[in-house]
C-alpha cells in the first residue's frame, strides 16, 4: 500500500511568519500550498514575491463579494480604524476550509504567533478564531503550535508536534534566527498591508459610505489615489498628487465622469466621479489650477471633458490652504 503524502493549505500573506510556517511544515515532508485572498483593500503582490522566493505553490482567490459586508458591521468590531481583523480572518479561514474539504487537503495552517498582536493574536482570540472558523481541530499554527491545544493532524501523527515550534510574543529574534537557518536572505519587514488599517484611507472610506451607500469596486480603488475633496453631499473631487497618481486614476475614468486638466502647464488629472449637473465646475477648476504649476495672478485655461460635455473654463491659481477645509 502506497502512503499518500500529507497536504497542508495555508493562509499566506508573504510576510516572514507565513514563509517560516510553510518551511517548518515542509521539513516534515508535507506538501504545502499557500493561499492568498485579495480584495480592493489588500492584494497578492507580496505573497507572490515571497512564494517565489521559497518555491511555494500559491493559489490566489478573490474574496471581495464575501468581504464587503464586513466594512459595514463586523460582528467582532473594528481594529483601530476600519479593519475588521477578527472577522476578516474568520472569513478567510472558512473560505480556505471549503477549499481544503473540496480538494482533499489534510489541514489548514497560518503563520500566526501567539501574543504577537495584542488584539487578534492573544490566546483567547486564537482559540475563538479556531472555534468559529468551523475547523478548530484542523487549524495548525506551526510557529506556536506547542503552546496551543493539540490538533487532529498531530494526534493522528500526520504532523510531529515536537518538530513544531513554541514562539510567542512581539519580538522577532527567533524568527530571524529561523530565517537564517532556512537561508532566507531577503524578506519583507513587518507590515499590515491592509488599506483599512490606514487612517487616511479609512477616513475616505467612511466618507464614501456616508455619502454614497451604493458603490462599486472602482469607487474603492479610487480611494487610494490622489487628494480627495468633498464639495457637497453628492460631489467629490479627486486630484492626482503626481504622475503616479495620474496614471493610476486614468484607467478608472468612466464616460459618466468629468475630467479636468490645466492647459499649457504641468498639473494634476482631476476627476469628478459620476459628474452631477449640480457640480460647481468653477470650484473644481480653481482647485485644479491651484495644484498645478501654473503661475499666480494669471488667467489659466482649464479643459473639462466627459459628462458635462467639452468646455474651457478660465480660472486663477489660489493658495492651496484655501481648500484645506474640503479635504477628506
Amino acid at each position: 500500500m502506497i502512503m499518500r503524502q500529507t497536504r497542508g493549505l495555508g493562509l499566506f500573506s508573504g510576510g516572514l511568519d507565513s514563509m517560516l510556517a510553510a518551511l517548518v511544515l515542509r521539513q516534515q515532508d508535507i506538501e504545502v500550498t499557500g493561499l492568498v485572498f485579495v480584495t480592493p483593500f489588500f492584494d497578492a503582490v507580496q505573497a507572490e514575491k515571497s512564494a517565489a522566493a521559497i518555491s511555494l505553490p500559491l493559489r490566489i482567490e478573490d474574496l471581495t463579494d464575501r468581504f464587503l459586508p464586513l466594512i459595514f458591521d463586523p460582528p467582532h468590531g473594528f481594529g483601530r480604524w476600519m479593519n475588521p481583523c477578527i472577522d476578516c480572518h474568520l472569513l478567510m479561514l472558512r473560505a480556505a476550509g471549503q477549499i481544503m474539504e473540496t480538494e482533499g487537503y489534510d489541514f489548514l495552517f497560518t503563520g500566526e504567533v501567539l501574543g504577537q498582536r495584542p488584539f487578534s493574536q492573544n490566546k483567547g482570540s486564537l482559540n475563538l478564531i479556531a472555534k468559529q472558523s468551523g475547523y478548530p481541530d484542523l487549524l495548525v499554527r506551526p510557529l506556536s503550535a506547542r503552546l496551543l491545544k493539540e490538533t487532529r493532524p498531530e494526534r493522528e501523527q500526520l504532523l510531529d508536534r515536537q518538530q513544531l515550534l513554541n514562539i510567542s510574543g512581539r519580538g522577532r529574534k527567533r524568527q530571524m534566527e529561523l530565517a537564517t537557518r532556512f537561508g532566507l536572505t531577503s524578506y519583507p519587514a513587518p507590515a499590515g498591508g491592509c488599506l483599512l488599517a490606514d487612517p487616511k484611507y479609512a477616513a475616505r472610506l467612511q466618507d464614501l459610505l456616508q455619502h454614497q451607500p451604493r458603490f462599486e469596486r472602482r469607487d474603492l480603488e479610487l480611494l487610494q489615489w490622489g487628494r480627495h475633496f468633498r464639495l457637497s453631499s453628492d460631489i467629490k473631487l479627486i486630484v492626482g498628487r503626481d504622475q503616479r497618481d495620474n496614471l493610476a486614476i486614468e484607467p478608472l475614468v468612466r464616460p459618466e465622469d468629468a475630467v479636468i486638466k490645466v492647459q499649457h502647464y504641468p498639473g494634476p488629472l482631476v476627476l469628478l466621479p459620476y459628474s452631477s449637473p449640480n457640480a460647481d465646475l468653477r470650484v473644481a477648476a480653481e482647485i485644479c489650477v491651484s495644484y498645478s504649476n501654473a503661475p499666480f495672478g494669471e488667467e489659466i485655461a482649464v479643459a473639462v471633458t466627459g459628462r458635462p460635455g467639452q468646455q474651457i473654463l478660465i480660472s486663477r491659481r489660489c493658495r492651496r490652504d484655501a481648500f484645506q477645509g474640503l479635504l477628506i
